[in-house]
């Protein structure tokens, strides 16, 4: 191999998972270094990423830090700001204001559950907006269900950390709302959500497992925050979905993508989109939320 680069570009998805898995390592082990290099790399984010005039963090950059102007982050099409790398920008702060004692952590922290509230979620239809300009224009109608049910769960768990109970009520019934919302408009007749509905109204029927697992976790947190048992039936139906349909019992961990028959796509089970992350995570947070 000669060691080219192939996409110098810096991705804020990709620097916000350094800081989630770096903090979450310091915190497991107290390594000291681990939570400085994520402190590290949050001031680069400071200085290169986030958006001082309308808040929340751009797409990315070149090598340099310069700015892309409409960062390609599908490479079928453009835009400035995202409600996924956003999510993902806000669960790596939620991680990393555990173990910083730097202020600014907890202030962009704070910033991201609000755009999330007053940005990102659509009051009127219950659904997360997915692409942006700077100024959180709306420039997509897709939705994502996968995100919507995680995005729940996560909020819930930012708003937790942030010790407001005003901001944690607000939260967990955006929660519930972004819940119920999937319930009713994400399952498709075999059990499973259906990856996403693009803006044509059509419906992805591939079931992705990241999906189903967030899922899972998602809608077991609004049953704890409610007791409705809908919420429950719901986790369980998918969970049932995951043991018989995507979990690979010859080979070890699961089918990453399953057509609505049954049977798997040929997928790879480790790629650039493609890790033990959602369904190892959805173990961790099963074992100590029903403990």
């Amino acid at each position: 191999a000669d060691k080219t680069l192939l996409r110098p570009r810096k991705q804020i998805y990709g620097q916000a998972f350094g800081i989630y898995g770096l903090a979450e390592y310091g915190h497991a082990t107290g390594e000291e270094e681990a939570v400085r290099t994520a402190g590290e790399l949050f001031g680069l984010l400071e200085v290169h990423g986030h958006d001082e005039v309308h808040g929340g963090y751009r797409e990315g950059a070149n090598r340099a830090w310069k700015d892309l102007g409409e960062a390609r982050y599908f490479e079928s099409f453009s835009y400035q700001k995202s409600m996924n790398t956003t999510l993902h920008v806000l669960e790596a702060l939620t991680s990393l204001r555990i173990v910083s004692p730097d202020p600014l952590v907890r202030v962009r922290h704070r910033e991201l559950i609000h755009v999330f509230l007053e940005r990102i979620f659509d009051p009127g239809s219950a659904h997360f907006l997915t692409f942006f300009n700077a100024a959180w224009d709306a420039v997509s109608g897709s939705v994502s269900f996968g995100h919507e049910i995680e995005g729940s769960w996560l909020l819930t768990e930012a708003a937790t950390a942030a010790d407001d109970p005003l901001l944690l009520r607000r939260v967990e019934t955006t929660a519930c709302a972004l819940a119920d919302t999937v319930l009713r408009e994400g399952f498709d007749e075999d059990g499973a959500l259906h990856h996403e509905r693009r803006e044509d109204g059509s419906y992805d029927t591939e079931k992705h497992w990241w999906v189903q697992a967030e899922g899972i976790v998602g809608f077991t947190n609004a049953w704890m925050l409610t007791g409705n048992r809908v919420y429950s039936d719901a986790a369980l139906r998918l969970w049932e979905y995951a043991r018989r349909h995507l979990v690979d019992r010859e080979h070890g961990d699961w089918f990453k993508v399953v057509r609505r028959d049954g049977e798997p796509a040929r997928w790879p089970k480790v790629g650039p989109w493609e890790c033990p992350y959602h369904h190892a995570r959805l173990c961790f947070q099963m074992i100590e939320r029903l403990s």
